[in-house]
């Protein structure tokens, strides 16, 4: 079966069908990143730019690692070390990248819709590695891919998200994707960071983190986006973490064999204290493994590769 879209924009616009191809394709490649030497020559001759204008650490690494393991060249450019300093547009710096004939290009921008209008006048593939608080696609996939891996599935689970509901492109995407795949998603936070009509998406709001995580196969903590915050939506850190931080006292009430999930980076003792964090229901270095087969999978499948 051949992905028949150009780009990867949003979870939100995916098939079940094309979902399923993609996380089928990443376990695929799974067994790559376990070898002696991890590189295959699936895409020689093929160049990936990574366009971040936004801090990341665990999404553009991965983009990176995953394109050099297919043996792609990989370009990685930072708003702060390009010519956006000067005053370079995003239209005309995506233009001159056009015009060097890469494949691929990956971006992550504050501003939501950036990747779909790149996609829209640029010939090459375009990857949304997260835009705004709209959607963050590939965390989704690598997230669904850990809890498939993990449960053997996702139809029927009980999925809590709980913290920023918001600000975050992380719990946009993972909605999206779980409610098509078939889990009963729940989320909780502050009232002030629960966006107005988010039932809509097929969710259940819950007031206190006690009663999204009672009985829940999947807990998904997020971080607190303060960066894209305008003004002050809690009263401090500390009360947060009173209400909302996920502990050995509240996860008690979660299922025996729940799982721990968080997109990173982790803020320790507030939304997630350290021993869960690094304790036998995390599967948060999972995610960050399955990363890289995701992202080499969309790769793959992009420059018309086949499950």
């Amino acid at each position: 079966m051949k992905l028949n879209r150009k780009d990867i924009l949003g979870i939100q616009e995916l098939s079940v069908e094309e979902i399923n191809l993609i996380l089928e394709t990443a376990d695929s490649f799974i067994e790559v990143s376990t070898r002696e030497i991890k590189k295959v020559p699936t895409l020689r001759g093929k160049t990936v730019i990574n366009l971040f204008y936004e801090a990341s650490t665990r999404t553009r690494t991965s983009f990176e690692i995953a394109a050099k393991r297919l043996s792609a060249d990989t370009i990685n450019i930072s708003a702060a070390t390009s010519s956006v300093v000067k005053g370079e547009t995003l239209i005309d710096t995506a233009k001159n990248l056009e015009a060097m004939n890469p494949d691929i290009i990956v971006i992550r921008h504050s501003a939501a819709g950036a990747p779909h209008m790149l996609a829209g006048i640029l010939r090459q593939s375009v990857i949304n590695a997260g835009d705004g608080a709209h959607e963050h696609p590939t965390q989704a996939l690598l997230d669904m891919m850990t809890i498939r891996a993990k449960k053997g599935g996702i139809a029927g689970l009980k999925v809590a998200i709980v913290g920023d509901i918001a600000h975050s492109r992380v719990a946009r995407s993972n909605i999206h994707g779980l409610t098509k795949m078939g889990a009963q998603v729940s989320v909780s936070g502050p009232a002030t960071m629960i966006p107005r009509g988010i039932e809509k998406m097929g969710v259940v709001v819950h007031m206190s983190i006690e009663e999204a995580i009672r009985d829940a196969d999947i807990i998904m903590m997020l971080r607190i986006q303060t960066e894209r915050e305008t003004q002050n939506i809690f009263p401090s850190l500390r009360e947060y973490a009173q209400y909302f931080s996920l502990n050995r006292k509240n996860i008690g009430l979660a299922r025996k064999d729940v799982l721990i999930m968080h997109p990173g980076p982790i803020n320790r003792g507030v939304e997630i204290s350290s021993d869960l964090a690094d304790g036998p229901h995390s599967i948060i270095l999972d995610q960050v493994t399955n990363g890289v087969a995701v992202r080499m999978a969309l790769l793959y499948l992009l420059t018309g590769g086949t499950s």
